[in-house]
């Protein structure tokens, strides 16, 4: 199949690193602990840093290159071509796909985003990436919360008439209405203008869906404790996208088959004394 890569389970998977703020760095520790990824480089815009290991500059020992490059010296197609990775990992900002996209269409490579917002333009870059190789954008990439959102509308088929309540938490300074809440509110059919945010001092960022039945009340809450579960989310991200055919997907997509178990049967049967067994 086209630019579909099959990994070794033995193999890790080489990653190269848009993006090195505050996401940025928690998810290169993630990555450079894991024995499932390799990480080659890191790409920023500023110079600052530029051609320093990343190893060194977190104090985490690793024999994994991780030289930090900065993107007004170095192209994506001259980076790639000296240094090769099966995946880019972008926790920059927007416009960032602007540096790689092409790059990565040509060469097939696979993308995981974890841009909270993009605008109609840098969609349509992640699609043009998507029609040669696989790109997977989520707004939030922990574990978690992609879970909360196949379980919140699982709950909705379940009761679609039921009262929902979305409710977002993050640090004082985010501005922004939270990408994570804006995903939740459409999978439910909510408009974003019913999302209530809290910002208060350094919280990471939580969400919360309320249920309001007649007589109980149902609660789905997620909460980032660190931003190191962006990396782990990123790691599970890149694992699972490896041998996806080009196109465009969202977390869930890798997450729903695990939904997909089958339901464990207890058979009740009748014994001569006339009492119920669980078999």
């Amino acid at each position: 199949m086209k630019n579909v890569k099959h990994i070794k389970h033995s193999d890790p998977i080489k990653v190269g690193l848009i993006g090195f703020g505050k996401a940025g760095k928690a998810a290169a520790s993630v990555f450079l602990q894991s024995p499932e990824v390799h990480l080659e480089w890191v790409v920023r815009q500023a110079t600052l840093l530029e051609h320093h290991s990343i190893p060194e500059f977190l104090g985490i020992e690793s024999d994994e290159p991780g030289h930090i490059y900065s993107s007004q010296h170095i192209s994506a197609e001259d980076l790639i071509e000296k240094h090769p990775v099966d995946i880019i990992v972008d926790f920059s900002s927007a416009s960032g796909i602007d540096y790689y996209w092409r790059a990565a269409r040509n060469k097939g490579i696979k993308v995981v985003s974890a841009i909270s917002h993009y605008t109609s333009r840098e969609i349509n870059l992640i699609d043009k990436v998507a029609e040669e190789s696989a790109i997977l954008w989520s707004p939030n990439i922990t574990i978690g919360i992609n879970y909360m959102i196949l379980a919140a509308q699982v709950m909705k088929k379940i009761a679609p008439e039921i009262d929902i309540e979305i409710v977002e938490e993050h640090f004082r300074q985010k501005p922004e209405l939270s990408g994570t809440a804006i995903k939740l509110a459409n999978s439910l059919g909510k408009d974003k203008d019913d999302i209530k945010s809290i910002r208060a001092g350094g919280i990471v960022g939580k969400h919360e869906v309320i249920f309001g039945f007649p007589y109980q009340v149902v609660r789905l809450t997620h909460e980032s404790i660190s931003r190191e579960a962006f990396g782990n989310g990123a790691i599970f991200a890149c694992r699972h996208l490896m041998d996806k055919a080009p196109g465009r997907y969202g977390f869930e997509e890798l997450i729903a088959p695990y939904f997909h178990t089958p339901a464990n049967r207890t058979e009740v049967r009748s014994c001569s004394c006339h009492c119920a067994v669980a078999v």
